[in-house]
């Protein structure tokens, strides 16, 4: 069988890769759902990605049953059917009532309905070639829209400046993942498998060039100077009583002395008066 052969020794070790590396992004969700179980709720999470994962998988495995020779695609894939059946489950046992109906909703429609009428007319209208042409190129259009999906987060990191909702070893892995598939169509010759992962390298690649640009991005937070007399005012707080009055006492004997002497400036005076008052002192000169 092409691509799981050791005869064919470059497809094989590209398929492998790419089903080690999608096995791992697949699993990435596992903290999310385990954080939904242990607070028995889902936070406001949305099913929309996991819904349409799902419909990606039961479309791949379609394609490779009908284009045979494909056991690579089937085996990643039925795992994923298998792990994104989990995640939503999970996820309707502990939605909210609306955001449940909602999840309801769009998996009949897209994951029923929808893969349902895809089997129905490449089965009753083409044949042969032209099925696994027609087929093909669904899930290249269909795997094109997800892997544009990342648009809208780069747009959030560029304009929030910040990587907050864009882990780098997700994009690091969806890269990878690829390149390895994209690796597995090139030797195997499948046009549909190369295509939408030249897409995924694409996005990928930007995705971490935004992450290395805004990482070290932070907002900037700017301490308030206090003013001079506040902390005067805290000073004399922390001062004991007994110091305050000898400071007094002192102050009002100096200010007594400099009224009686001679030759003293009535400038200098009125100055040491004010400083007096305040507690300030200052040096003659």
């Amino acid at each position: 069988m092409a691509g799981l052969s050791l005869q064919h020794p470059l497809p094989f070790a590209f398929g492998m890769l790419g089903n080690l590396i999608s096995f791992m992004v697949f699993l990435a969700p596992i903290p999310t759902f385990y954080r939904v179980y242990r607070k028995k709720s889902t936070e406001g999470f949305h099913s929309v990605p996991y819904v349409v994962a799902l419909f990606s998988c039961m479309l791949w495995i379609y394609y490779a049953f009908v284009k045979t020779n494909s056991m690579l695609l089937i085996t990643i894939n039925s795992f994923g059917l298998f792990i994104e059946t989990i995640y939503i489950t999970i996820y309707l046992i502990y939605a909210p009532k609306k955001a449940r109906i909602f999840c309801i909703q769009i998996f009949v429609l897209l994951d029923v309905v929808a893969f349902a009428a895809i089997v129905l007319l490449t089965q009753l209208v083409f044949k042969g070639s032209n099925r696994v042409t027609v087929l093909g190129w669904i899930c290249v259009g269909f795997s094109i829209s997800v892997f544009a999906a990342p648009l809208s987060v780069i747009r959030l990191v560029i304009r929030t400046k910040s990587v907050e909702f864009m882990p780098f070893f997700l994009s690091f892995f969806l890269t990878l993942s690829a390149i390895a598939w994209f690796g597995y169509g090139l030797f195997t010759k499948d046009i549909y498998v190369q295509l939408p992962n030249v897409l995924g390298f694409v996005f990928g690649i930007a995705q971490m060039l935004l992450y290395i640009i805004y990482k070290k991005k932070k907002n900037v937070v700017v301490e308030p100077t206090v003013p001079e007399h506040i902390l005067k005012i805290a000073e004399l707080i922390t001062t004991p009583a007994s110091e305050l009055q000898v400071s007094i006492e002192e102050n009002d004997r100096k200010k007594k002395g400099n009224e009686d002497g001679e030759g003293v400036d009535n400038g200098k005076t009125a100055a040491a008066a004010a400083a007096a008052e305040e507690g300030i002192e200052i040096n003659a000169v």
